[in-house]
């Protein structure tokens, strides 16, 4: 018989999460010291009227763009990687100017979010490690195959960069290559 390996931060869930288990995010962003608000939560409709002051002033809210419409300054791609016991999502960007890079990178899961600040020097992926309920995964493959289940469909990524704005990135990729052994 083979043992099994369980991981800390493997998922034991029997099921895949509810996607709408976390709430939805919406950023604010201080237009005069750059101080960002990720705000949870709320009443659906009410995100508009939501009031964040810093600095004396009103913080802007973030309005997400889609990938397509930002892809002149920056293009933005993600990877699932590590299949029961370490799962990850690795996002990997290219920037189209020299100020196009991303600021910073949010990962919306099941059970919450991860936001990583990008320095200047950073080169992609950026890696968001996974554990517990976010790490639910219905195979062990390394790297994801993107089949039909698409187990982490309902997390959202979202890169922040000068030029191109707040870019909203689902995860949602699908591919039937490998059902059909075309990649080989």
């Amino acid at each position: 018989m083979i043992e099994q390996k369980f991981s800390a931060r493997r998922c034991r869930d029997a099921r895949k999460p509810r996607e709408s288990q976390c709430p939805d995010v919406t950023f604010y962003r201080c237009e005069a010291c750059g101080a960002l608000f990720p705000v949870t939560g709320g009443q659906e409709g009410a995100k508009d009227s939501k009031e964040i002051i810093c600095c004396g002033k009103q913080a802007k809210r973030l309005v997400p763009v889609s990938l397509e419409s930002a892809k002149d300054s920056l293009e933005v791609s993600y990877q699932i990687t590590g299949g029961y016991n370490d799962n990850a999502v690795k996002v990997s960007w290219k920037a189209k100017g020299k100020d196009a890079g991303p600021e910073w990178i949010y990962l919306k899961t099941f059970t919450g979010g991860y936001l990583k600040y990008v320095d200047a020097a950073k080169r992609p992926p950026m890696v968001f490690a996974l554990a517990d309920t976010d790490a639910f995964a219905y195979c062990d493959e390394d790297p994801c195959l993107e089949c039909v289940f698409r187990c982490k469909r309902g997390f959202m990524i979202y890169v922040y960069g000068k030029e191109s704005g707040l870019i909203c990135v689902p995860l949602d990729k699908m591919n039937a290559q490998w059902q059909s052994g075309a990649e080989k």
